[in-house]
């Protein structure tokens, strides 16, 4: 992929790459749009947001949340995509049939990568997808994502597959690419022994991914900067196994560095390449 032209702005400095978070808020700053602009910032592009839902949630849990309406989604859209622009897109929390339908809409027309990360349930094991939803994804959603990055938890969601060990992984990934994302990343976290990620093209192409598995328990929000970590390397050029590598490499730092955050859970540390 070419790298993205930079815009000169009046003042003569020079902006950076443009990614877009299609997501959820996490009052806790761990995960959801808090996550993602965070990521983006470590990584040198700039992030914007579209916010889906409002989570009441903390270290310990989703205590609730509040869908916006599909016309407050569609307006925060366009009014980001017609006016600055970008070169990758992000997606997570949609919660609803209405709002997986409209997003799928908004993402047909735009001529920049998409990550879809097809949230389905939090750290906590909170659903944050409606079950009527998840056909919907399937159907709309994953046939306009350039990659999609389900943790095991959603490859079952999505495709009933059962995945219990890295020999499940291929099966699964063309599972979902019957679906047509370009790219699917199946993350192995969830399994035992080192943390493998496995990504496969509609192309046939399939590239492993591993990292030492850090004892922290502080992970929340790890999906979400895995996939604006990708979004961010797309939008800056990179090709999407690069970008995967690159995005793989921060987000076991970020998991390294987690921390305590209240009597539950914490965040992995987004600012780790910093202290």
């Amino acid at each position: 992929m070419v790298a993205p032209p930079r815009v000169r702005t009046v003042a003569g400095s020079t902006a950076p790459p443009r990614v877009l978070t299609v997501a959820g808020s996490d009052s806790g700053g761990g995960a959801g749009i808090q996550a993602d602009l965070k990521t983006m910032l470590a990584l040198g592009v700039h992030g914007m947001s579209v916010l889906t839902a409002v989570t009441a949630q903390n270290s310990v849990g989703v205590q609730g949340y509040w869908e916006l309406p599909a016309e407050a989604v569609r307006a925060q859209f366009r009014s980001v995509v017609d006016d600055i622009g970008v070169q990758a897109v992000k997606t997570g929390m949609l919660a609803s049939v209405a709002l997986v339908e409209t997003v799928s809409e908004l993402l047909a027309g735009v001529d920049a990568p998409v990550v879809v990360d097809p949230v389905g349930v939090s750290k906590h094991g909170d659903a944050l997808l409606a079950a009527e939803a998840v056909a919907t994804v399937r159907e709309r959603l994953l046939p306009v994502a350039t990659l999609a990055t389900p943790n095991l938890h959603e490859v079952t969601q999505l495709t009933g597959i059962e995945v219990t060990g890295e020999r499940d992984m291929a099966a699964a990934a063309e599972a979902l690419l019957g679906h047509g994302p370009a790219w699917v990343l199946i993350k192995g976290g969830h399994l035992e022994g080192e943390a493998a990620d496995l990504l496969v093209g509609a192309d046939g192409s399939a590239h492993w991914y591993r990292a030492p598995r850090h004892d922290n328990r502080h992970t929340h929000g790890t999906g979400c900067t895995l996939a604006s970590a990708i979004a961010s390397e797309l939008a800056k050029g990179a090709a999407m196994p690069a970008a995967v590598a690159a995005a793989k490499a921060y987000v076991t730092g970020a998991i390294e560095g987690g921390f305590a955050l209240g009597a539950g859970i914490g965040p992995v540390d987004h600012a780790w390449q910093w202290r």
